[in-house]
């Protein structure tokens, strides 16, 4: 059954990682991701069925478009790719539950917000709200106390005004923007899903990565939501085992 589960979910992301990169696609260029039909970016020709199935077809069409022959990026097969392992990662580490479901939403949200701040640097409130709605649904469900609830709640305004401060008094002595208000936003939402402990190891995660990325680039601007996504998703996976060994060492 594990296996049988674990495929269908893998595909699952597949298909996933090929609606959310089409969807980050129009959000970044201000098009109705709800309407209308997918089209090739370069001659703008609407694609069948065969031309959507995720990976497959890039494959068979060896990455060029089957109307006008031009090279289809190979962010495409990646992200789908993508997707469906961190499909498969949260259905092995949380099995068929509500936390799976919850967190399944949140993961399709960063997933989404990581690809537009890369493109535009900046990240859609829709997330965010989705994000901080599918939490508040859930919540009582998932944690069974309402101190835990009120915890998490406290947990994400705390990350959302603590990085707020931090931000103005670097806006002050950089004189340029050091953080976005749409990562401040997400530090938020982080803080909700994932309560304090485990979000300063996001913080700690998305930092340290984010700094590589800089010094790779050799650039001293990213977009930093990316890096936000992937420290969360490390901590939703084993944010909760790497507590209980922080605090075990007092």
């Amino acid at each position: 059954m594990l296996i049988y589960f674990g495929t269908i979910f893998f595909i699952t992301g597949l298909v996933f990682g090929s609606f959310l990169n089409c969807t980050a696609y129009r959000i970044s260029r201000g098009e109705d991701f709800v309407r209308g039909r997918s089209h090739c970016t370069t001659c703008g020709h609407e694609l069948s069925a065969m031309d959507l199935i995720p990976v497959l077809s890039y494959i068979l069409t060896r990455g060029r478009c089957r109307y006008c022959g031009e090279k289809v990026s190979l962010r495409y097969p990646l992200t789908e790719l993508l997707c469906g392992i961190l499909f498969l990662g949260l259905f092995l580490k949380e099995g068929l539950s509500l936390l799976f479901v919850r967190d399944l939403i949140f993961v399709c949200c960063l997933f989404c917000l990581a690809l537009v701040d890369m493109e535009i640097r900046e990240i859609p409130d829709g997330t965010l709200i989705i994000s901080a709605a599918a939490w508040a649904a859930t919540a009582y469900f998932v944690y069974h106390d309402i101190k835990e609830v009120l915890f998490h709640v406290l947990a994400g305004a705390v990350f959302m005004f603590g990085f707020l401060a931090v931000s103005l008094i670097m806006d002050r002595i950089l004189k340029k923007e050091s953080l976005g208000g749409g990562d401040i936003k997400l530090f938020a939402v982080v803080g909700l899903y994932l309560g304090f402990i485990p979000s300063l190891f996001c913080v700690m995660i998305a930092s340290v990565t984010g700094l590589l990325a800089a010094m790779i680039k050799k650039s001293g601007s990213i977009s930093f939501g990316p890096f936000i996504a992937v420290g969360t998703y490390f901590m939703l996976l084993w944010g909760e085992d790497l507590k209980n060994l922080y605090l075990g060492l007092f």
